[in-house]
């Protein structure tokens, strides 16, 4: 049976020996991964002294284990809780590298000094230091705001330090809207792969990872059915005409919806990709797939459909949907005003 090895370099000094003499001094050591410390042990010499064990076992333990009193064990609380391990793989990725940030920064803080109220000051200097990339910074604040909420709400701290803290970028989505024109042109030059994704999210309202993950038994003509992954919202909704006629005429690749060409699952990575193309031959510039979902609101909207019939659709909360209504897209749509005036011509003739 082989055995992985690995080749180290060590850096020792011992005490009374020149330099010149170090220089030579060639100690050739295999690691056995099971077995790291003992040979270590065998080739300086060491023994397997009870002070050599001890002290062996308190090094490693104080590495697998964050120091009591501190911040860092509530990262680990948090870590280990469902509200993390619950998550989506994707967004879990997406919070790891923010927390490794905060455990750099904030890791030995004592959990008493998060009583102190300056410590939102320092927690602010720490979010603007990332202030060249607003949402870097934003995403940062997120996450150890949500840390924070974790800790409150398992008792651990009284309040939340991190509560309402802004945001550093500002999205400005009013003109982020698919025309009738954009979506004609990329349906001229895409693959039925990317033109049955464009449809589907146009006429479902719904993000790209759960529209990559739908598979064909969440579609029971004419409706739809799915759980969404971020707040695990379920939705159901009947698939509109062009959308159902698409899906019935689309020969089954696998359990999945959404595949490449090759008829396999999307990768995030290879649909974007693959998008991204198709937008550039489409002469497509500052438009995103996620401007989809909004698009399908504002379509919702100017056909005459509540907010709670969107919200129905969309899987938006009703708070949300007023707010993309409001704030980012009908400011400016004709197309809302006109629908609004030919219903008030139609019921009153003053």
């Amino acid at each position: 049976m082989s055995l992985n090895t690995t080749a180290v370099r060590i850096k020792v000094t011992l005490k009374d020996v020149k330099p010149e003499v170090m220089r030579r001094l060639v100690v050739p050591v295999t690691l056995r991964l099971d077995r790291l410390h003992l040979t270590l042990q065998e080739a300086f010499g060491w023994t397997n002294t009870p002070e050599f064990v001890r002290e062996y076992h308190d090094a490693h333990t104080s590495l697998r284990q964050p120091r009591a009193g501190t911040f860092m064990t509530i990262i680990a609380q948090y870590k280990a809780a469902p509200e993390f391990t619950g998550l989506a793989a994707s967004t879990r990725r997406a919070y790891l590298a923010y927390i490794k940030l905060i455990e750099d920064a904030f890791g030995d803080l004592p959990v008493a000094a998060l009583a102190d109220r300056r410590v939102r000051g320092e927690f602010k200097t720490w979010r603007d230091s990332f202030a060249e990339t607003p949402r870097k910074a934003d995403y940062a604040w997120t996450t150890l705001a949500r840390v924070m909420s974790f800790a409150k709400d398992r008792g651990i701290i009284a309040t939340n330090p991190c509560e309402r803290g802004g945001r550093l970028y500002v999205a400005d989505r009013k003109d982020k809207i698919w025309t009738e024109q954009d979506i004609a042109a990329v349906l001229a030059v895409a693959s039925s792969e990317i033109q049955l994704a464009l449809i589907l999210a146009l006429w479902s309202g719904q993000r790209q990872g759960d529209l990559l993950r739908l598979p064909w038994s969440a579609y029971e003509s004419p409706y739809i059915r799915l759980r969404q992954s971020k707040g695990g919202r379920r939705v159901a909704m009947p698939a509109g005409a062009p959308l159902r006629a698409l899906l019935d005429a689309t020969s089954r690749q696998g359990p999945l919806i959404l595949t490449n060409t090759l008829g396999r699952p999307w990768t995030s990575d290879g649909f974007r990709t693959s998008w991204g193309k198709a937008c550039e031959r489409a002469g497509i510039d500052g438009l995103t797939f996620h401007d989809l979902r909004g698009t399908a609101v504002v379509r919702l909207a100017i056909a005459g459909a509540s907010v709670p019939q969107i919200a129905a659709v969309t899987g938006h909360s009703l708070k949300d949907v007023e707010a993309i209504l409001d704030a980012h897209y009908l400011g400016r749509d004709i197309q809302l005003a006109e629908a609004a005036v030919l219903k008030l011509e139609a019921r009153t003739k003053l």
